[in-house]
């Protein structure tokens, strides 16, 4: 069975809140340095708040809920994706896809995919991922997307990242 994927609500801010941590924690393993990991990604009550604004303000999120009924509400979104207006001074194209992110244990079915095609399509969008992400990395070439030569450090976790647009 699959994840069905609809738009967040602010009721689902708690469940998106754990997926984003614990996606976190998943795709950045050995990427961040697992002291540093471990601290960014403990503040639980944190994120639920930013989730819960971020909704509450009309931010655009979907969610793919794990088809499994009984999960915990750690364990009940399975992905999401956040898009929105391009927030760089700068930007390449009008439309940025801020944030697209599947639990481990959905890599590698589609789930990805199928989130980034129901909230960007074939549209012209430009996004920010870590240089040495090199899954991540993959995932958009797929998707048409190139680096455009912008490069900036993220202090949050302390990598370097790149800007990859599709026009």
């Amino acid at each position: 069975m699959q994840p069905e994927i609809r738009p967040a609500t602010v009721e689902d801010a708690e469940a998106g809140a754990w997926c984003h941590l614990l996606c976190w924690r998943e795709a950045y393993a050995g990427l961040v340095p697992t002291d540093l990991l471990v601290e960014r990604t403990s503040d639980i009550e944190r994120r639920i708040h930013r989730w819960r604004t971020n909704l509450a303000d009309g931010r655009q999120r979907w969610i793919a809920l794990n088809p499994d009924p009984a999960a915990p509400v750690e364990e009940r979104v399975a992905g999401f994706i956040g898009t929105g207006p391009g927030r760089d001074e700068d930007s390449p194209v009008p439309f940025e896809l801020e944030a697209i992110y599947t639990r481990q244990t959905f890599w590698k079915t589609g789930l990805g995919t199928r989130l980034f095609d129901v909230a960007v399509g074939k549209q012209p969008a430009f996004l920010w991922v870590f240089e040495d992400n090199e899954r991540a990395l993959a995932f958009y070439r797929r998707h048409g997307f190139a680096p455009d030569g912008v490069r900036k450090h993220d202090p949050y976790f302390g990598l370097w990242e790149i800007r990859l647009v599709r026009s």
